[in-house]
């Protein structure tokens, strides 16, 4: 029997993180027939391991990094307009340590973050007396005075979900579990096969984007053949992992601290799902055979004692091991610059072309506040070597587009601000869906913005939502995710759509997983 002809598509992205996702999302608007593979789940390690700060990165300009930071600056007010349920405005407490930095270059440093780049939503920097403000009442009395200034906050996981939403609305194909196990370059393009969890594949694609993240290397060296005997990687990454512990709350106001340590790095202390503070972040080099075999990154007890003494300095009540309730950690590609400090190696991306043959894309590097700039820049090269850039009419489209349930129009009117659009949305759905707790109706406004409606679908009650699996999650929004959002297991909706995990004990997190083996997906 002859086998059938292999699927078809202009490009072919592998790597389900943000660059990945946003790449696909912005190929797909531009008309590309775009197949997205990604071997687990979206995102599953970088990509939800964040600080989850939409920020333009201060300490950066210690280093130089002007482009980078004014870049970051430059994408910090379009991403929050763009999603302003899962993105909003967040203003950092720096305390002074005279120790640390003096005064006259923290304030030199944040004039330069005000107005490197327009702001029309985020307020500028400007000085606080801490032993007057509330601000100053969690720190130790040694700390008078600080600086204040802005940036913002982002759900970092479903900002990767809004943008494979975004793609797959727009034509792209995106499979998850679906791991690329081998590429073959020729004049024409490339032949890959997938195994994806109903059977392998065999696809062609005319370009291919390798958005791997930490892995992007390794899949050039191992996975990715090309058509002769030339070798397809040519940059190396430095693989460095950052973790993060959570706490019960340190502090009852809404702002955010940002602290300078003795070894000259900065760690955050966030609030953080309403009752925590999110703590982080180390930098930790690893080997790149620590990959090998790697299905999770894992915090290590010594990051864990940096974290507590470091915030520890700044708190009045210390932060003892015996306070942390969870933690995780991600591993950060990024391009290996030479830097001896793994703190000081370039946060900024850089997109590699490879035209010896079919085209090649591979992203190195890069951080989530400039996965649109990353992937607007990515589909205008894809485009140039597949013979159609921005100046055949695939333009760039994303700078002033909303992503999944970011227009709050049909909702609230006209947009005001983000940050004051989200309460409006909060207060309409509330007054539409009154059978709603108010806490759910938050809830589910955060994660889902306009799109809260596709969840709900026509109910009118409570008991229309089906079966409470666990305190606030009900059998429908479990059947969305399912259906709409790629959701295959407990975890993935715990950690990745949402952050329930944190809230639930063992039990309700079991009983979140009993669903998934009930519900499997193609059964009732």
């Amino acid at each position: 029997m002859p086998q059938a002809a292999p699927d078809r598509y202009d490009v072919l992205v592998v790597g389900g993180g943000i660059n990945g996702a946003g790449i696909a999302r912005d190929l797909a608007g531009r008309g590309w027939r775009v197949l997205l593979a990604e071997r687990d789940d979206f995102a599953a390690h970088t990509s939800s391991s964040s600080t989850k700060l939409i920020h333009g990165g201060l300490r950066y300009l210690e280093y130089y990094e002007f482009s980078l930071v004014r870049k970051a600056l430059q994408e910090r007010e379009v991403l929050l307009k763009s999603a302003p349920h899962i993105m909003w405005p967040l203003r950092f407490v720096m305390p002074h340590d005279a120790a640390m930095r003096p005064a006259w270059m923290i304030r030199i440093g944040l004039f330069l973050y005000d107005h490197l780049a327009r702001r029309e939503v985020l307020p500028g920097s400007t000085g606080v007396n801490l032993r007057t403000s509330a601000v100053g009442k969690p720190l130790k009395p040694s700390y008078t005075r600080g600086f204040v200034y802005s940036d913002g906050w982002v759900d970092d996981a479903r900002l990767v979900l809004l943008n494979a939403l975004d793609a797959r609305e727009k034509g792209a194909e995106l499979l998850t579990r679906s791991m690329v196990t081998a590429v073959q370059r020729d004049a024409e393009g490339w032949t890959a096969t997938i195994a994806t969890p109903t059977g392998e594949r065999t696809v062609r694609a005319r370009a291919l984007v390798n958005a791997a993240g930490p892995w992007a290397e390794s899949f050039l060296r191992g996975i990715a053949r090309p058509a002769r005997g030339e070798a397809l990687a040519t940059k190396s990454l430095r693989l460095v992992k950052g973790s993060h512990i959570i706490v019960k709350r340190c502090f009852e106001h809404d702002h955010a601290y940002i602290f300078q340590n003795p070894d000259k790095r900065i760690i955050f202390a966030i609030p953080y799902e309403g009752d925590y503070t999110l703590i982080g972040t180390t930098d930790v080099e690893l080997p790149q055979e620590a990959l090998a075999g790697l299905s999770k990154a894992r915090i290590d007890e010594n990051e864990i004692a940096y974290l507590c003494e470091q915030a520890s300095r700044y708190f009045a009540k210390p932060v003892t091991r015996e306070d942390v309730v969870w933690s995780y950690a991600g591993v950060r590609p990024l391009l290996d610059d030479a830097s001896g400090d793994p703190s000081a190696v370039t946060r900024d991306y850089l997109l590699e072309t490879n035209t010896q043959g079919a085209p090649l894309l591979s992203v190195w590097g890069g951080k989530i506040t400039t996965f649109r700039k990353l992937a607007e820049d990515a589909a205008d090269m894809v485009g140039g070597m597949l013979g159609q850039g921005p100046a055949s009419g695939r333009k760039p489209w994303t700078e002033h587009a909303h992503l999944p349930g970011g227009d709050l129009s049909s909702w609230i009117g006209a947009a005001q601000r983000p940050d004051t659009d989200f309460e409006r949305l909060v207060a309409a759905v509330q007054k539409r869906h009154a059978y709603l707790p108010p806490a759910l109706a938050r809830r589910l406004s955060r994660a889902y913005g306009a799109r809260i409606s596709r969840v709900l679908g026509g109910a009118a009650s409570l008991a229309e939502l089906g079966q409470e699996v666990a305190p606030g999650l009900f059998d429908i929004e479990l059947r969305y995710l399912q259906r709409e959002e790629w959701a295959r297991s407990a975890d993935d909706v715990l950690w990745r759509r949402s952050k329930l995990g944190l809230h639930y004990t063992e039990a309700q997190r079991a009983a979140v997983a009993a669903w998934f083996e009930t519900n499997t997906v193609g059964k009732d």
